[in-house]
């Protein structure tokens, strides 16, 4: 190559990034509705391609079609929930008048026995100084949400209707050898399908059974409630703890030691089992996400597209995981990626146990 080509190559090189860099900066309030597009696209290709091929429907009619599917089947129901908690929570009631007396007391017996004044200005300043970030946190996250869901609605229409053109310009442009860039795009589809239908899947289960827990032990505000445990479920480990923990204790400083408890033994019982087990169904169906995974990939994706970071982030950090473990095969280790590797550990793992 000459130096006149090399300098045609390295510039343009240079102005393709410098671009991307831009355009990236850009289009970042809205990447959180471009990555929703594409994890839907991925859910309905099949049915695109069936109606647009085998049966010759127009595919302008059949992207219409499936955006209807996608209004109707993913921002309905999450648009009606928001709408029931915001009803909800104008409504919570709370027995401000018994609790506060209760909370005096705890104050002033812990006071009594450290020293330590929880009401002191100086202690109570770090927690007034963050309820402004929390509330213009909510409100951005909202206006975000609806822009994002536009854009969503948007891209969505013209990935469909230019899917396999879109696909075959991806598939020959992916940085991996011809024999391995099925494999990828396979596993790529499996974590987006897991984390997709897992995660909310996984949620309304839970946020049901918590329903009915705080249904039976006279919990304030049950919807409020479980719609919250539907967020915490999220979360692996403590998870829905974040909710029934704080919600028993309530009861109990409210003088209702009988329902505390038992709302106490049910969650740990029932709603933290149930939670292992679903999260053991879904890995056997769907992909084997470690929480670690999960944990991170929430806090990252909200910091990053906001509520619908919640779905996203892991996709994004499962993603990254999926490309490193390539070059570490490919690269690192001289052998070709074949997608196997991880399951032969862990059955290797599994059986070394047994």
């Amino acid at each position: 190559m000459g130096l006149k080509e090399q300098y045609w190559k390295y510039s343009l090189i240079g102005i393709v990034l410098l671009l991307g860099i831009i355009l990236t900066k850009e289009f970042m309030p809205f990447l959180g509705g471009i990555l929703g597009a594409f994890t839907i696209y991925i859910l309905v290709r099949k049915q695109m391609f069936y109606l647009t091929g085998p049966k010759r429907w127009n595919k302008s009619l059949v992207a219409l079609l499936l955006l209807f599917e996608t209004i109707l089947c993913f921002l309905i129901p999450l648009t009606l929930a928001v709408w029931l908690f915001i009803a909800e929570i104008q409504d919570f009631n709370l027995d401000t008048a018994g609790l506060a007396a209760r909370i005096e007391r705890l104050i002033n017996l812990i006071e009594e026995k450290t020293t330590y004044n929880i009401l002191d200005t100086s202690n109570l300043m770090p927690v007034i100084s963050i309820l402004p970030t929390i509330g213009q946190f909510l409100m951005s996250g909202i206006s975000g949400f609806i822009i994002n869901i536009i854009m969503l609605l948007l891209v969505l229409y013209f990935m469909l209707v230019d899917g396999r053109k879109m696909e075959q310009y991806v598939y020959e442009i992916l940085p991996f050898n011809h024999s391995n860039r099925h494999v990828v795009l396979k596993e790529l589809n499996v974590l987006v399908k897991a984390n997709a239908l897992g995660i909310p899947l996984l949620a309304i289960i839970q946020g049901a059974i918590a329903f009915i827990g705080y249904l039976i032990f006279g919990a304030p505000s049950p919807v409020v409630f479980a719609f919250l445990t539907c967020f915490a479920s999220i979360v692996p480990l403590l998870g829905t703890g974040f909710v029934w923990l704080p919600l028993s204790a309530y009861l109990a400083l409210t003088g209702d030691w009988a329902n505390a408890l038992g709302l106490f033994a049910y969650s740990l019982l029932i709603l933290t089992n149930i939670d292992n087990l679903i999260r053991f169904v879904l890995q056997k169906k769907l992909a084997d996400t470690h929480p670690l995974v999960t944990i991170f990939g929430v806090i990252i994706g909200l910091s990053l597209f906001g509520f619908m970071g919640i779905i996203f982030g892991p996709i994004l950090l499962s993603g990254f995981i999926l490309c490193f473990h390539i070059f570490k095969v490919e690269y690192l280790e001289g052998k070709p990626f074949t997608g196997t590797e991880e399951k032969e550990e862990k059955k290797g793992d599994a059986s070394a146990r047994d």
